[in-house]
C-alpha cells in the first residue's frame, strides 16, 4: 500500500489501535518519503501525517513548511491543519512561520492554507492584525476573503475567552 492509499485509508479509520497500527506500519515509508529528492513523493510523505493523525511526525511538518517546493509545503499546511483541529498548541508551535508563510509565499495556495491553520491556533493579537491587513491590503481577492473570515473568528473567539495575549503590554 502506498503513502496515498495509506491516507485515503486512514482518514476512513475510526477506530483507534487499527490506526496506531497503519501509523506503525507505515513510519518508515513517511520518513524515507519526506526525506526523498522528488518534491512528488515528499508531499505524499507529509500529507500522510494528517490523516494518520501521526502527533510524533510534527518536527516534520515544520520541515515541510520550509521546503523549496509549494507542493510539499501545501501538504505539510494540510497536515498541520487537521492535526491541530483538537490541539492548538501543534499552530501556536509554528505560528511565526505561518505567519510569514501567509504573508509572503509566492505560491497563493499555500499563503490561503497558511492563513487557514491560523484558525486552529490561539487567537493572538498578532495573528489577527496580520490577517487583518491580508484582507484590507492583498490583490488576491480569495485570499482577502480567507483572511477576513479566519480574523473573525480568532477575534469572535479573543472576545468569548478573553485571551490575553502573554506578550501584550500591562497597562
Amino acid at each position: 500500500m502506498d503513502l496515498a492509499e495509506v491516507a485515503a485509508r486512514a482518514a476512513d479509520l475510526t477506530d483507534e489501535r487499527e490506526l496506531a497500527d497503519l501509523r506503525a506500519a507505515s513510519d518508515e515509508e513517511i520518513e524515507q518519503a519526506v526525506r526523498g529528492p522528488d518534491f512528488r513523493i515528499r508531499a505524499m510523505g507529509y500529507r500522510a501525517i494528517g490523516p494518520l493523525r501521526f502527533r510524533q511526525k510534527v518536527e516534520l511538518l515544520r520541515r515541510g513548511l520550509e521546503d523549496e517546493s509549494p507542493a510539499c509545503r501545501g501538504a505539510a499546511l494540510i497536515s498541520l491543519e487537521l492535526l491541530s483541529r483538537d490541539q492548538p498548541g501543534d499552530v501556536n508551535a509554528v505560528r511565526p512561520m505561518l505567519h510569514t508563510l501567509a504573508n509572503s509565499d509566492p505560491n497563493g495556495t499555500v499563503r490561503r492554507l497558511a492563513v487557514m491553520c491560523l484558525k486552529n491556533g490561539s487567537p493572538s493579537r498578532d495573528s489577527i492584525v496580520l490577517l487583518e491587513h491580508i484582507a484590507e491590503a492583498e490583490d488576491d481577492r480569495d485570499l482577502r476573503a480567507v483572511a477576513d473570515r479566519i480574523a473573525a473568528v480568532l477575534r469572535k473567539r479573543a472576545s468569548q475567552t478573553h485571551y490575553r495575549d502573554p506578550r501584550a503590554r500591562q497597562r
